[in-house]
């Protein structure tokens, strides 16, 4: 007759495993779950300090505007400036941050056709740099500003007529938050309107590309 005995360092070493698997599991639950915590937590953070431009509203203050070379404009809400004087264009466009964060324009691009959102935007690297930060507060009025001097411009010649002959085109304003991220494009459709023998230019927003983060499209 054979009497089994128990070896408990078996059992032992059994346990040990099963209780190890077992923490694993946990804190692999528990890492995932700060993970988890953590993305939304940055998510939520960003959310914070998104900026989003669109166009701003027909009530919406009128703003003086200046240039560096010391031109000076009024900006009337739900508006742009397309000016032509002493051979510069100078172009403006009232806007409105309907986002949470401050939004702070990078740079623009110009294209002398109207362009709709299926017309791929530019290489944010070949967008023209702003000479000075624009700064929109979150749910407030603001303004993007630019200027063509150089006659030499590829652009020149092509948007001088465009004012001329009183034809829209399109204006892709680059903008992020104060941060320098959640970099954004906007583009501008900008649609002219005959008021008697005054011509007066109405930005119209087409569409957001994200630059930093997947974008929905």
């Amino acid at each position: 007759m054979v009497i089994a005995t128990t070896d408990w360092a078996t059992i032992a070493t059994f346990a040990t495993a099963v209780g190890t698997l077992v923490l694993a599991a946990a804190t692999f639950a528990a890492v995932r779950s700060a993970n988890r915590s953590a993305r939304v937590a940055e998510a939520s953070f960003l959310v914070n300090l998104r900026p989003v431009l669109v166009t701003s509203r027909l009530d919406d203050t009128p703003q003086k505007i200046r240039w560096v070379d010391d031109h000076w404009a009024r900006l009337d809400g739900s508006q742009a400036i397309i000016e032509f004087v002493d051979g510069s264009i100078y172009l403006a466009i009232s806007v409105r941050n309907v986002g949470s964060g401050l939004a702070v324009t990078f740079g623009w691009s110009v294209m002398t056709e109207l362009e709709y959102g299926d017309t791929p935007h530019a290489d944010p690297e070949q967008f023209r740099m702003q000479t000075r930060d624009l700064y929109i507060p979150a749910g407030d009025v603001g303004f993007w500003q630019g200027a063509i001097r150089d006659r030499e411009d590829p652009a020149y010649a092509a948007l001088s007529k465009d004012i001329n002959d009183i034809q829209p085109f399109t204006i892709d304003v680059l903008y992020g938050d104060h941060e320098g991220g959640q970099r954004t494009i906007t583009r501008f459709g900008m649609i002219p309107r005959r008021d008697g023998d005054v011509t007066r230019w109405f930005p119209s927003v087409a569409r957001h590309w994200n630059l930093d983060r997947p974008d929905p499209r």
